[in-house]
């Protein structure tokens, strides 16, 4: 079966078929953390569903280099290394790694590429210095700024006009710009991590940070940009205006956009005391919260609650119950098999190919679930569980179970039930349920 990917571009605000711009390989950016805090669930929502992405691109036969950058040099660094008393490398380094160890507890892999925004500082000074020689970036006293008016179709990607960005934009306190809507690319400072310059002791925009790494590691234009809704404007919008500035092209052919995860009907705020991090949830519980974000379309917005996530809990537990015992059953029987149900393959891939429609994914699961529920039949059993172990690393949804190891647990354990020492079966059914099992 030929299938063909058809995503929603937030560039063209339509539904568009998937071309890459090289055949057979697949270029993403997406935006990542700025490193002075844990991640909550909120900056979970990309970190799973950009993995998605790509692990379903990959099963669709294409070759993909996932880049997702760190900022490792920013305001909040700084000021928050001024309160714990530590260096702003310190700071960063311990977050960066905080933020790995919670990208794969989340279930999902590393991107190819994390380039840090301190590694191409010298790159984003000779960024900067072509802008300014092409006309579309002037100094200031307080640093250097980007003239937004030279880039005529600034705001198609936030789909604004001029007057509305009037109104969305931070307008930053420099007497000397040119426009209110000119943004920083270099701030002039010496509080904090700073670094000569043409135009003084200082350190890059981030909006500038993102264009220069995707210019330095990307040949030309990009497949896929992706990140939150939130970052649509003004980080993507300024990001993909010095593109076209330098480089004479939009930074992306595809931008794709994750909707917003709230917290009992409110974004997540410090002030609200509502913020949930990932590091706070379990190991069980970053599976569920990893299916429950599946469950809803990328597009759609979450509004997450301790009761949602106990609802998944319970959807998890139990397929990674019957998924096990299944397994064990099989394995005791020596039952096993190589194929795959096809039309649930198909309707999969489908669903997939309709913009990462993982919501239906989701639902199939449960529908696959219902049927191992339902099935006396071994052979079909085995179909079925070779089906999940087709379907679940391509959502990156995971249940581990150590079947060799536990085996013997499992046979001496029907022996204990066969032989009505139900003592000794006891024993072996709370071993089995401390594994997860039962």
């Amino acid at each position: 079966m030929n299938y063909q990917l058809k995503v929603y571009n937030t560039l063209t605000k339509s539904i568009e078929t998937f071309v890459p711009i090289k055949d057979g390989h697949v270029s993403m950016y997406v935006c990542g953390p700025t490193v002075y805090n844990d991640i909550h669930i909120g900056n979970g929502r990309p970190v799973i569903f950009f993995d998605v992405v790509k692990r379903f691109l990959m099963e669709l036969g294409y070759d993909v280099t996932y880049v997702s950058n760190i900022t490792d040099v920013d305001d909040k660094i700084i000021e928050k290394a001024k309160q714990v008393g530590m260096s702003e490398s310190q700071l960063s380094t311990k977050y960066y790694d905080a933020f790995q160890t919670m990208v794969k507890a989340l279930g999902s892999e590393l991107p190819d590429i994390m380039p840090k925004a301190t590694e191409y500082v010298q790159q984003m000074i000779t960024y900067i210095d072509v802008l300014i020689k092409k006309g579309y970036a002037y100094e200031t006293p307080l640093g250097v700024y980007f003239r937004v008016q030279k880039v005529d179709s600034y705001g198609s990607l936030s789909h604004q006009n001029r007057e509305a960005l009037e109104h969305a934009v931070r307008i930053e306190l420099d007497p000397d710009k040119e426009h209110p809507n000119d943004f920083s690319i270099w701030k002039n400072t010496t509080e904090g991590l700073h670094y000569e310059s043409p135009w003084g002791k200082g350190r890059p925009g981030w909006h500038t940070e993102c264009a220069v790494m995707n210019h330095e590691l990307f040949d030309g234009m990009i497949d896929i940009h992706g990140g939150g809704s939130d970052l649509m404007f003004p980080h993507h919008e300024n990001e993909r205006a010095q593109a076209l500035a330098l480089d004479h092209h939009g930074l992306a052919k595809y931008w794709i956009h994750n909707a917003r995860l709230d917290v009992d009907q409110q974004k997540m705020s410090k002030s609200l005391g509502n913020v949930v991090f990932v590091k706070d949830l379990d190991d069980i519980e970053k599976q569920a919260f990893r299916l429950l974000i599946l469950a809803h379309h990328y597009r759609q917005p979450i509004q997450y609650s301790d009761k949602l996530l106990e609802q998944y809990m319970k959807h998890y537990v139990a397929l990674s119950k019957k998924i096990g015992i299944t397994l064990l059953e099989l394995k005791a029987l020596g039952t096993s098999s190589n194929q795959i149900d096809t039309l649930f393959m198909e309707e999969i891939i489908a669903a997939m190919c309709d913009d990462f429609h993982t919501p239906t994914v989701v639902t199939k699961i449960f529908e696959l679930q219902k049927s191992l529920n339902k099935s006396k039949d071994l052979n079909e059993q085995a179909m079925i569980i070779n089906t999940f172990m087709w379907l679940l690393p391509i959502i990156g949804v995971q249940v581990n179970f150590n079947v060799d190891d536990d085996i013997n647990i499992y046979l001496a354990w029907q022996k204990a039930r066969t032989n009505k020492d139900f003592n000794l079966a006891d024993m072996y059914r709370q071993q089995l349920m401390e594994k997860g099992y039962i």
